[in-house]
């Protein structure tokens, strides 16, 4: 067990100064004061620094994406310390424009090698296409059968997708929503939204016309447009949770998108970041002509909530929500994205500016002072 001493709580709601006692992986105790005497328990001072919940990062291209420019532009498999030395403790890992060269096995594998290394990682099935790749007969099997599996991923108003209707992606759902309800999950409907003029028209049928359940459609790159991102907030009004994503498909600076939405009068508990994290893109000249690719990075989800914090848009315990606790609520995860009495021991440390030093996930010190502690299987 782990005694962590003197840390100033951010649940992410502010409980303030208090000792914590970890165990088994779980939170166990939050107190003023813990022993720190009790037999076989190691001590943690947290003096100085802030504890949140570990991040959660809900759209990671896990074992590689992008392909856009052949064969060599497909970027490779992500590594666990790539995640944790940015606080990202829980992963979700789904397949991208790719359905055949990638493989939904190799994902599910991958995500069990995370769990294994240290880390909690699940997956979506599915990929862009309208034909689900799965592991089990369909969908709903994958969601009953496969613990890691959370949802289900299909492409909208792009170019690459398979041009649903909201027929086709309301059967869909029902696959997900039963089978997550005889599995015990929330399940979702992942959509990655491209820049059509169609938009989020789609979606907005399936909640107005076919009355499906909001709380079920998970829509990301929301704010990909200006025009998309207007109709994501007109989402977000109707109750749905919209997802910016803060390493790719974004036309402005997503802690400005966060501030447009509320003062739009959205609430910030209908807002999530993700980074699409390993997506291959495009590195062009200054003159736009295409050189090269790159991976999309996986820590700006810190970099930008950070950022609403500094520029006043939001107060630390509500910019903290957008990578813990609402994101945990949109994929029904319950015991991640908070700091209570018998929540997952998943947690981050920063200090008075809000840079990261330590990580903790399932009860384990993995970072350090912004140092790995911990010896990845490969390096």
């Amino acid at each position: 067990m782990v005694i962590i001493k003197n840390a100033d709580i951010y649940s992410p709601a502010p409980l303030g100064k208090k000792d914590i006692l970890i165990g088994a992986g779980k939170i166990l105790a939050i107190e003023d004061q813990i022993d720190p005497n009790i037999p076989d328990t190691q001590v943690f001072d947290a003096n100085g620094k802030i504890a949140t919940p570990g991040f959660i990062d809900q759209h990671v291209h896990i074992t590689g994406a992008g392909g856009k420019g052949g064969f060599a532009s497909m970027t490779p498999e992500m590594r666990i310390e790539e995640l944790l030395i940015h606080g990202t403790t829980t992963v979700v890992g789904l397949l991208g424009t790719d359905g055949s060269t990638r493989s939904i096995k190799s994902l599910y594998a991958k995500v069990k090698s995370f769990e294994q290394e240290g880390m909690s990682a699940y997956m979506h099935t599915g990929y862009y296409g309208l034909d689900p790749v799965h592991l089990m007969k369909d969908v709903q099997e994958d969601m009953i059968f496969i613990d890691k599996v959370l949802g289900c991923k299909i492409a909208i108003t792009d170019i690459r997708s398979s041009y649903p209707q909201a027929l086709e992606l309301a059967r869909l759902l029902r696959q997900v929503r039963v089978g997550g309800m005889i599995g015990n999950k929330k399940g979702i409907l992942h959509l990655h939204l491209g820049n059509l003029k169609s938009k989020m028209d789609v979606l907005f049928e399936l909640v107005e016309d076919y009355q499906f359940p909001i709380e079920h459609i998970s829509p990301t790159h929301v704010a990909r447009t200006k025009d998309l991102f207007e109709a994501a907030i007109r989402f977000a009004k109707l109750g749905g949770i919209i997802d910016i994503t803060t390493g790719a498909s974004k036309y402005t600076d997503p802690h400005l998108a966060v501030k447009h939405a509320l003062e739009q009068g959205v609430s910030i508990d209908k807002i999530t970041f993700s980074s699409d994290g390993n997506a291959g893109l495009e590195r062009k000249d200054k003159d736009g002509k295409p050189i090269g690719f790159y991976r999309a990075p996986v820590s700006e989800n810190l970099v930008e909530m950070r950022q609403l914090v500094r520029n006043n848009i939001l107060p630390i315990e509500e910019a903290l929500k957008i990578i813990t606790l609402n994101p945990a609520i949109n994929l029904g995860l319950k015991e991640k994205g908070r700091i209570a009495v018998n929540a997952d021991a998943d947690l981050c440390f920063l200090d008075s500016n809000l840079e990261l030093k330590d990580v903790f996930a399932k009860g384990r010190q993995m970072v350090g002072d912004g140092q790995l502690l911990f010896e990845p299987y490969f390096n």
